[in-house]
């Protein structure tokens, strides 16, 4: 297993992050509860020990599995890190909706929140505590003010924010690390789905501090190879029939694009996802859909491989930007934004003026 240091902290965590995410609704399966503990307690015997969950995966299901695997494996084996900000007891949404929850980031209901958190894990401390897809009109001086007075408190080490729930708030991502100066910033970032992830990277390494975590690394199943056919129908509760339609359509055509380059690499292409990632010096853990023993396997060995070689990175890299010379139904989707007019704007990379960024 690879490690790497969110820089700024002491934090020292596996390049595979498992997010237990999985455990929290039924759209990729049913997990008993021996079976979730069983497969985390696995990661941490092949060297996983960054583990992120959250209050509203499964209303503190998620979180009460993880306390269970703290306990039989050791606390002092693992960094923690949970999120806040859902009102998982006021959701205000019907159990399996897709909808977004009722969010809440006054302090009295963070505090709140790390109390419920702290109790389901079983621990005195969060390593590293998350603003769950805490959007621009929601971020106040009270926020990090908080994290301020958790940490003093010993209940909270760092904390970050993790964008979403959908792909892009850049400018979230932005003041996260330049205003509030906060530890990580977690988003979907992936060989398919580069922006803003490329960006948020670049913030790290201009300000020295801070690092990226990565989710749906594998683009929601397409370089997993779960899907052969264009044609592929998604059952009623997974949450991948909401996306865009050329999303599998090219998806697949740009798989054939890429499978030489990683066979060269000696990767599947699932394994050179993630190698694609972990090239990126600031992205300091990968978090896939992790669904089995066997999961956590390809994923450990992966990592073992190491970053790819700079050479297939620039070719990976002129690939994207001409949308793998496939026209511009495959370019990727809009990303979410807070800014924009209509709420969303064309996928692309935006280069950092950092001058402007620091003011």
């Amino acid at each position: 297993m690879m490690y790497r240091t969110i820089a700024g902290t002491p934090l020292r965590i596996s390049v595979l992050g498992f997010g237990n995410f999985v455990f929290g609704a039924d759209w990729w399966g049913s997990f008993e509860d021996e079976q979730a503990v069983a497969m985390q307690n696995a990661a941490v015997e092949l060297g996983v020990n960054f583990f992120d969950t959250a209050p509203t995966y499964g209303d503190g299901r998620a979180e009460r599995l993880l306390g269970r695997t703290i306990r039989q494996v050791g606390r002092d084996r693992l960094v923690i890190s949970t999120k806040f900000g859902y009102d998982i007891e006021n959701s205000g949404v019907t159990p399996g909706s897709h909808r977004e929850k009722r969010q809440d980031f006054s302090p009295r209901f963070i505090e709140r929140d790390l109390e419920g958190s702290l109790r389901r894990l079983g621990v005195d401390c969060i390593d590293l505590y998350q603003a769950h897809n805490l959007k621009l009109a929601q971020y106040t001086d009270e926020v990090a003010a908080t994290m301020q007075k958790l940490a003093g408190q010993g209940k909270v080490r760092h904390w970050g924010v993790a964008l979403g729930p959908a792909i892009g708030w850049r400018e979230e991502g932005y003041r996260a690390f330049l205003d509030h100066d906060a530890d990580v910033v977690q988003t979907v970032f992936n060989l398919y789905e580069q922006d803003p992830g490329r960006e948020l990277c670049e913030l790290c390494r201009r300000r020295g501090r801070g690092g990226v975590i990565a989710r749906v690394p594998t683009n929601s199943g397409i370089l997993d190879e779960e899907f052969t056919s264009p044609d592929h129908r998604f059952p009623a509760q997974d949450h991948r029939k909401f996306r865009d339609r050329n999303w599998l359509i090219y998806g697949l055509k740009k798989n054939r694009i890429i499978r030489d380059l990683a066979e060269q690499a000696g990767s599947s292409l699932r394994a050179f996802a993630l190698r694609w990632l972990i090239s990126h010096e600031a992205v300091v853990s990968v978090e896939p859909n992790l669904l089995s023993v066997q999961d956590v396997r390809d994923f450990v060995a992966a990592a073992g491989q190491g970053p790819l070689p700079a050479p297939v990175m620039e070719q990976l890299s002129e690939l994207y930007d001409r949308d793998f010379d496939l026209g511009e139904a495959a370019h990727p989707c809009d990303l979410k934004s807070s800014t924009a007019e209509g709420g969303s704007v064309r996928s692309a990379y935006q280069p950092l003026d950092w001058p402007t960024a620091t003011r």
